[in-house]
């Protein structure tokens, strides 16, 4: 296992190539982008094996990375700038200012340790949270700091890239956008998905919005996470069909069709309940980040960038849960999903715009809560830089909690799934025992 820490060997901060002339206007933050502000970094990053020694091979590496990097930021121009602000003495302003920054941050690091040493252990190691800049920085801070950073870290035997962004500026959708981008520039192609910077509001609302505070205690609070454990299950094309299609045999209601990701996240969700080992009457849910876009009507653009997303959220008793076979639980799922559409989204918007209080990361810390954040339809392992595929996708810090499952795209490829669970130590070792649980993995767990 790791000795060392991360040691940081050197830092720069890269800028767009060129700057348009849009680029040199202020972004202004939509109500989606607020309510981030209290949120975590987003931080995700991808594990290769590195190539056989090869003569000056890793500063080779890095400038054609950094140059990849400056000529994408030239697109993501948001990411180079950094949040800013004009107050009075009632509210505020927040917005991005593109061009009086310094630009992203990119930093090289190395740490003795090797790919085995990442991959090998049961529970995601500590070390990790290494490889990622901006630890349990919200993205208010975004004031003073990078709104993007590239770490890239050596391994004994590997690499690690590492993005850590601001989540106020952008979300899952827009992250691997910007990531996809940056790995086709590195290899010498063009922009197939360029981003559309042009913010959402609401009917009668933007292009800014006063934050009706004046002291930053009064909208910011810092989460810390207690001790947790992060083990990441492999859930095969296979299991996953099997899932599938014993979901839909049961469902009573032949016009509804579960999805693969709904039957998941319910057998997730019961087995987390069960094992929590919830009092009957106690309320549990589950919480699924719905993308927007297609859902507005208009409906907008998937190269949107910013924040469009929103939690939907499933209650019921544990009690109730528990009684009902998985079926039940996805069928509670698969209709707060159906029931998503343009009014909701707008509902949901006016109902924020009567407080315009950012959300707080502790809230979803609730011992009867689960959330399902993430992807496995996001574009992971495509990225290359010159290894070959990616041997992991791994995240940092950020947005940690007890039941937090995160969804990502499966590394043997084809639809697979690779779900990593963080919950506290013992919640963690009787999931790991639970029939239900098992049963769903099958062969496929490591």
């Amino acid at each position: 296992m790791c000795s060392q820490p991360v040691q940081h060997i050197s830092e720069y901060f890269i800028k767009p190539s060129h700057l348009s002339q849009d680029s040199k206007q202020v972004i202004h933050l939509a109500t989606w982008d607020l309510a981030m502000l209290s949120f975590h970094y987003i931080q995700r990053g991808l594990l290769f094996r590195k190539p056989e020694a090869q003569d000056n091979f890793i500063q080779v590496f890095l400038q054609k990375l950094k140059d990849a990097l400056s000529l994408t930021l030239a697109h993501f121009y948001p990411l180079a700038g950094r949040l800013a602000k004009k107050q009075d003495s009632h509210s505020f302003v927040l917005f991005v200012d593109c061009v009086n920054s310094p630009g992203a941050r990119f930093v090289h690091s190395s740490v003795d340790t090797t790919v085995s040493d990442i991959l090998s252990p049961p529970y995601v190691p500590m070390i990790v949270r290494s490889f990622f800049d901006h630890h349990k920085a919200v993205n208010y801070d975004g004031l003073n700091m990078s709104l993007l950073t590239v770490q890239v870290t050596e391994l004994i035997d590997g690499i690690f890239i590492g993005c850590s962004i601001n989540h106020s500026v952008a979300d899952g959708t827009s992250f691997w956008n910007f990531f996809n981008t940056l790995s086709a520039i590195f290899q010498g192609s063009g922009v197939t998905s360029p981003p559309i910077h042009e913010r959402w509001f609401p009917d009668g609302y933007g292009p800014f919005f006063r934050l009706p505070f004046t002291r930053d205690d009064q909208f910011i609070t810092r989460y810390d996470a207690p001790i947790l454990k992060e083990k990441i299950f492999h859930f095969s094309v296979a299991n996953l069909a099997r899932i599938k299609a014993k979901t839909n045999a049961l469902c009573k209601d032949r016009a509804v069709r579960i999805s693969s990701l709904q039957a998941l996240s319910a057998i997730i969700w019961r087995c987390i309940t069960r094992v929590r080992g919830l009092t009957k009457d106690q309320i549990t849910s589950c919480c699924m980040p719905a993308n927007n876009r297609s859902r507005l009507d208009p409906p907008l653009s998937e190269n949107y960038f910013g924040n469009c997303i929103q939690m939907l959220k499933t209650f019921t008793t544990a009690s109730k849960l528990l009684a009902n076979n998985f079926e039940w639980a996805a069928l509670q799922l698969n209709k707060t999903i159906l029931e998503h559409n343009d009014k909701s989204v707008r509902k949901s918007v006016a109902t924020w715009l009567q407080t315009q209080r950012p959300n707080q990361l502790g809230q979803l810390a609730d011992p009867g809560n689960i959330v399902v954040s993430s992807s496995p339809r996001f574009n992971m392992y495509g990225n290359e830089f010159g290894f070959g595929k990616p041997v992991a996708v791994l995240g940092g810090y950020g947005n940690l909690f007890n039941g937090r499952v995160t969804l990502f795209q499966g590394s043997e490829g084809g639809g697979s799934i690779d779900t990593g669970i963080c919950l506290n130590p013992k919640i963690m070792n009787a999931l790991e025992c639970d029939e239900e649980f098992l049963d769903a993995l099958n062969s496929s767990s490591n």
